[in-house]
C-alpha cells in the first residue's frame, strides 16, 4: 500500500472518528449524571405545616428544585395537567399522596418520588403514588414515543444520503421535490408501526402523521440543502445536529429538569423536543401545555430546510458549467480539422 493510499484512508477515517467523539460527548455529557435543575414540585395545602413542609425541602435541595404550595388537590392536578409541575405531595398523618404526571416525563416523576417518599418515610408512613395521566396500552412506560422519534430520524437523515448520492445530477426543486414525498413515506412508516402494530399510538392519527411529517421533511431538506456545500461531511453534520444534539435533547431519556444548562436549553427549542413534547401534548394532554409553540418549532425548522434548499439551488446554478454554444462548437471543430 503506497503512502498517498495511506493518506487517503486516514483522510476517510476522520468522519467516524468524529463520531465517535461526538457520540462520547454528546451521551456522556448529557446523561451520566442527571441531577435536578429547578424540579417543579409541589405541596398541596395552605396552612403553616404545609408552607413549612414546602420551604424546608426548597433550603434542602437549592436551586436543584422549586418548591411551591397549591391550595388543593384539584389545583395540583390542574398544574399537573398544564405541565407546570412534575409531582405534588398531598400531606397526611397516615396516607400520604404524591401525584405525578409519568406521561410528562417518567424519569423525572420517579425523581419526585424520590424526593417525598423520604419525607413520608421520616414520618413512618407508606407514600401512595398516583398517575393522573393516562397513556397508550401500547406504552406503559411512556418511552415509545421517543422510540418513534429515533426512527423517523434515522429515516430522514438517511435518506439524504442517498438523495444525496443517486440523485447528484437532478436539478435541486427535484431532489427537494423527492425529499418532501420520502418526508412522507417515513412518516407513513412511523405511524403505522408504532399505531396499529405496537400500540404506541392509540389515537390522533392524522395529526401524528401530520407532525412526523414536518418534523422529516424538515431534517431531509436542511440535508438536501446543507449537501450542495458539505459534500461527504453532510453526514457527519447531520449527525451531529439531529442525533446527538437531537436525542439528548429530546426529554426522551431525561427531561430538561434533570440535565445541565446547556442540554436543557436546547430542549426548549430543538427539532426533536419540538416533537416529542408536542406529541406528548397532544395525545396525554389534550393539545394543551406548550403544543401550539411546539407545532410552531416545527414548522421553523422546516422553514430552515426550505431556505437551505433555496440558497443550494441559486449556488448551484450560478457555479453550474455553462452550455457552449453551437457556433462556437463548429468553431473549434473546424480549427482542429484545419490543423
Amino acid at each position: 500500500m503506497t503512502r498517498s493510499q495511506l493518506r487517503h484512508l486516514a483522510a476517510h477515517l476522520i468522519t467516524p472518528l468524529l463520531m465517535c467523539l461526538g457520540m462520547a460527548f454528546a451521551y456522556l455529557g448529557a446523561f451520566h449524571q442527571p441531577e435536578p435543575h429547578d424540579l417543579a414540585l409541589a405541596v398541596v395545602g395552605d396552612s403553616p405545616q404545609s408552607q413549612i413542609l414546602a420551604q424546608t425541602m426548597k433550603d434542602k435541595g437549592g436551586a436543584g428544585v422549586d418548591v411551591v404550595t397549591v391550595p388543593n388537590r384539584d389545583a395540583a392536578i390542574s398544574a399537573l395537567n398544564a405541565r407546570e409541575l412534575v409531582g405534588a405531595y398531598v400531606p397526611s398523618a397516615t396516607t400520604p399522596e404524591l401525584l405525578v404526571a409519568t406521561a410528562n416525563s417518567d424519569t423525572s416523576a420517579m425523581a419526585a418520588e424520590l424526593a417525598f417518599r423520604a419525607v413520608a418515610d421520616h414520618q413512618g408512613v407508606p407514600l401512595v403514588v398516583t398517575d393522573v395521566t393516562t397513556k397508550a396500552s401500547g406504552d406503559p412506560t411512556g418511552q415509545g414515543l421517543f422510540f418513534l422519534l429515533v426512527a423517523l430520524s434515522v429515516g430522514s437523515y438517511g435518506s439524504v444520503a442517498v438523495i444525496g448520492a443517486a440523485g447528484a445530477a437532478l436539478r435541486m426543486r427535484v431532489r427537494a421535490g423527492v425529499g418532501v414525498v420520502t418526508a412522507a413515506i417515513v412518516s407513513l412508516i412511523g405511524v403505522l408501526v408504532a399505531g396499529p402494530v405496537f400500540g404506541v399510538i392509540d389515537s390522533s392519527y392524522a395529526s401524528v402523521f401530520g407532525m412526523a411529517w414536518l418534523y422529516s421533511a424538515g431534517i431531509i431538506l436542511i440535508g438536501i440543502g446543507l449537501h450542495t456545500f458539505l459534500k461527504r461531511w453532510t453526514t457527519l453534520a447531520l449527525i451531529t445536529l439531529f442525533v446527538m444534539l437531537n436525542f439528548t435533547t429530546s426529554g426522551g431519556v431525561y427531561g430538561p429538569e434533570l440535565q445541565n444548562g446547556f442540554f436543557g436549553a436546547l430542549h426548549s427549542f430543538w427539532t426533536g423536543a419540538n416533537l416529542l413534547e408536542g406529541l406528548r401534548d397532544l395525545l396525554y394532554f389534550d393539545g394543551g401545555a406548550g403544543f401550539g409553540a411546539r407545532l410552531f418549532g416545527l414548522f421553523a425548522w422546516l422553514a430552515v430546510g426550505l431556505t437551505l434548499v433555496v440558497v443550494a439551488g441559486r449556488y448551484e446554478a450560478r457555479h453550474a458549467p455553462k452550455p457552449v454554444a453551437p457556433a462556437a462548437v463548429e468553431e473549434e471543430i473546424g480549427e482542429s480539422v484545419a490543423v
